[in-house]
């Protein structure tokens, strides 16, 4: 950056130069302006015989608001480019321009001089008198002062009266409209985090006065450095501006191992939602030049991970000599991929005679080979290789033979950029990214909106009802959205349509180009194939996922069924070692995720799987509904149900709901088998009632209670736990007739079964006097049932008797 001459106003207000030195230089403010009439010019200031002349120019103005302005900031030092360049000099004027985007960065301030707004000092700051004039302001049409709103920090935009009317900040969401910059580019982000095209695009519909110019005010934008040849005209100027770019990225001999971006060969991405945060990860992982850099896109299969890398290599592609696609999904595919490649070099440079060389129909190994020498090239440092798919890797613990060393077909030298997509996590050549769902509503309402071209949905609640089930999942969302485009069917039938004939809608919708081999029901079937090579129990535990919630799975719940026949059931439950090797292996191929939310305060860590994965194991995996299975998930929950006494017991309850729940919709649809499940029907009926869901508490009581009549009959003590039961949640429903009906039948029973003075008979004797107290004394006899009425005349009690042997119970329980 060659030395700054700055501006100095002195004390008694004279504007005097500070001439360049190498010493350390003042905090200094500068302007951004567009050029008119009477400019002050270098030579004017320095004459100073002739000042009287030139303050008495146009430009002198905003020279002096500059000055004053600084003043205002505690800035002695300013700059402004009319004055401050000798542009009669020609190796002064060619430094300045290579300089002046580095100029503006290092400013303390920046001051935007808009002359054709004005804003009328009235007292009143009122935006709508002056915003209009600022968004025609020709101040956003000039080529120069693109850089000169990027660079700086701090950047104020001034009336032409001087009167302040914001910050580069506070008028941010005004600017990017007018400029089409994005807001991170204002907000300082490295530029070089920009693509070569975006950047371009910044500049589009801006002019300078001389044509050379146009090229020549990109030269900060793109941190490159060319010398001024005025007189070249404007194509000349941009093509040694772009091979200055090329060379900054690509190296010096680019030319001699650039290969032109084969588009034919990369699968369709059309409708991706950018994730611009994993491609920041990404362009921040692989700009680095000086050694290898390799970039994993892990994660679940239809997440995006291939749009993803497409995506940005569509952006950055500027930068590579060369990209080159592989099929990585097995080692056939690689070697025709390796072979494709050496015939994408060989079109675009036939004399390379180590390419040539070599049979490309016969010896496909050799190909690899001489490929992997020309990548290995030390010249040869900027390309980009993208191995896809490569969802089966050679581990240790995979048995497969068609396993992949991806390592066979990794160039050996230290240099170039690799992107490796996949669905393990055992992946660990380079730096993992995990690619997750889509974490906003919006993204997903914009590929449905895409690809089923109804526009206008972002407030549709159905549509944002929808696409909340399909919850983030890129391959979802996008066989929604096609499926939606050819017919009438609205965003609510197309749920419902979801939700109960899931796997028929599937196989009915068109096919998507971006996942020309796959469908959302085949998907993930090729992993599950492999995870069954591998680990039976695995395979079992996801099958057995379709008969729990998909949330929140945990071996303590599912240790309850290594009772069972099941063999891989038995090994799954025996202990929680061989329950974590097979959730382990489910959490490496991206099918299940460990909850790491810090609600979850009691018991083990559980797991979850994505609800499309969970659509898919209940409607493909389970596509012959198992009674059985069924029937051990009910049991498993009905066993975890936690006694009121236990530590934790109201979390540990909240915890199991959502898999309750999801039983009582088995139980609703005749999907378990029940026989004998009275028991189970209770416990839940106990989990509903202490977490205040007293509706479902009554139904599984009353089923429980239904079983319990016919199995072990109406006097049994646990029928009368359960009438018992049926009582309080009456009682607590306010349902006070029904309640003291229940009262009085386990009253009767426990009587005669276990005796008057049992403490179950007095706990019944308790909760009758509770109900019959909080009724009131005088109320009570009317709100009697017959029954009851009959009842407390044979006792021949009143209300202060059943408080007194409700005294008895409690004293006794205590």
């Amino acid at each position: 950056m060659s030395l700054i001459r700055l501006l100095q106003r002195k004390p008694d207000g004279e504007i005097v130069f500070r001439e360049p030195t190498s010493g350390e230089l003042p905090a200094y403010a500068i302007l951004s302006h567009t050029w008119g009439e009477q400019e002050v010019i270098y030579q004017d200031l320095k004459k100073g015989k002739e000042k009287c002349k030139t303050v008495n120019k146009a430009g002198w103005r905003k020279i002096q608001f500059c000055a004053k302005q600084a003043a205002v900031d505690g800035l002695e030092y300013f700059w402004v480019d009319t004055c401050c360049i000798d542009k009669k000099n020609a190796v002064e004027l060619g430094a300045a321009i290579n300089s002046m985007f580095r100029w503006y960065q290092n400013a303390a301030r920046c001051y935007v001089y808009l002359s054709d707004v004005s804003k009328p000092d009235n007292g009143v700051d009122d935006q709508r008198e002056w915003e209009e004039a600022f968004r025609n302001s020709r101040w956003f049409t000039r080529g120069w002062t693109l850089q000169e709103l990027i660079s700086p920090r701090l950047v104020d935009f001034f009336s032409s009266e001087g009167g302040r009317l914001g910050s580069k900040l506070s008028l941010e969401s005004k600017i990017c409209e007018i400029t089409g910059i994005a807001n991170k580019a204002l907000r300082g982000d490295a530029l070089s985090d920009f693509s070569i095209k975006e950047r371009r695009s910044w500049a589009e519909h801006r002019n300078t006065t001389i044509e050379e110019d146009e090229a020549y005010c990109l030269i900060g934008i793109f941190d490159v450095s060319i010398v001024p040849n005025y007189g070249e005209r404007r194509d000349q100027a941009f093509r040694r501006l772009e091979d200055e770019i090329h060379r900054m990225y690509k190296g010096v001999d680019f030319e001699q191992f650039a290969v032109g971006l084969n588009l034919a060969s990369f699968p369709e991405a059309t409708q991706f939602v950018a994730r611009e945060k994993e491609l920041s990860k990404m362009h921040e992982l692989l700009q680095d030049h000086s050694s290898r850099s390799c970039v994993i896109l892990h994660g679940l299969g239809g997440m995006g991970k291939t749009q993803l890398a497409i995506t940005y290599a569509r952006r950055h592609k500027e930068k590579y000599t060369a990209i080159f696609w592989l099929n990585a999904n097995d080692e056939d595919s690689l070697k025709l991929s390796f072979r494709d490649v050496a015939q994408q070099v060989l079109r675009h440079h036939p004399s390379n005679s180590v390419l040539s060389s070599v049979d490309q129909d016969k010896d496909l190994d050799q190909v690899v080979s001489v490929v992997k020498v020309w990548l290995d090239s030390p010249q040869n440092a900027r390309w980009l290789m993208i191995y896809d798919n490569f969802d089966n890797p050679k581990t240790s613990g995979n048995p497969d033979n068609s396993a992949v060393d991806i390592r066979q077909f990794l160039p050996r030298s230290d240099h170039g950029s690799i992107i490796i997509t996949t669905r393990s996590s055992q992946v660990r050549q380079g730096i993992r990214i995990h690619v997750q769902k889509l974490p906003d509503v919006r993204e997903g309402l914009q590929i449905v909106s895409n690809m089923s071209g109804r526009k206008g949905i972002e407030k549709d609640p159905d549509a944002i009802a929808l696409v909340k089930e399909l919850d983030g999942l890129p391959l979802a969302l996008s066989t929604a959205g096609v499926y939606l485009e050819h017919v009438t069917t609205s965003f609510s039938d197309y749920l419902q349509l979801y939700k109960t004939s899931w796997l028929k809608l599937q196989t009915t919708s068109p096919l998507l180009d971006s996942y020309e081999d796959r469908t959302l029901h085949t998907t993930w079937q090729i992993t599950f194939d492999r995870i069954q090579q591998q680990n039976t129990a695995s395979a079992k535990l996801l099958k057995l996922w379709a008969y729990f919630d998909r949330q929140d799975l945990w071996f303590d719940l599912l240790q309850h069924a290594n009772s069972v026949d099941d063999e891989w059931i038995q090994k799954l439950t025996k202990d929680e070692l061989n329950f974590n090797e097979a959730i382990t292996l489910l959490c490496a191929f991206g099918l299940v995720d460990p909850d790491r939310s810090p609600q979850q305060q009691v018991g083990a860590r559980g797991y979850s799987v994505h609800s499309c994965v969970h659509s898919w194991i209940v409607f493909v995996l389970n596509k012959e509904w198992d009674k059985s299975l069924a029937r051990l998930a009910l049991t498993c929950v009905a066993l975890e149900v936690p006694d009121t006494n236990e530590k934790h017991w109201w979390l540990s309850q909240r915890r199991l709901l959502q898999h309750a729940t999801r039983q009582a919709f088995f139980i609703v649809d005749a999907k378990v088998d029940v026989d004998g499940l009275y028991w189970g029907f209770h416990n839940l009926g106990d989990l509903y009632s202490d977490q205040s869901k007293l509706a479902e508490a009554e139904a599984m009581y009353l089923r429980a209670l239904e079983g319990k009549e016919k199995a072990l009959g109406p006097d049994h003590t646990s029928t009368l736990d359960t009438v018992n039961n049926l009582g309080i949640l009456y009682s607590d429903q306010g349902k006070l007739a029904e309640a003291e009906a229940m009262y009085l039948r386990a009253l009767e029973g426990c009587e005669k079964a276990l005796g008057p003075d049992h403490t179950s008979t007095l706990l019944t004797v308790n909760n009758l006097g509770n109900l019959y107290s909080d009724q009131g004394e005088k109320n009570m006899r009317a709100h009697l049932t017959e029954s009851g009425q009959k009842f407390l005349s044979m006792m021949n009690i009143h209300l202060g008797e059943y408080k007194g042997r409700a005294f008895y119970v409690e004293k006794e329980r205590y």
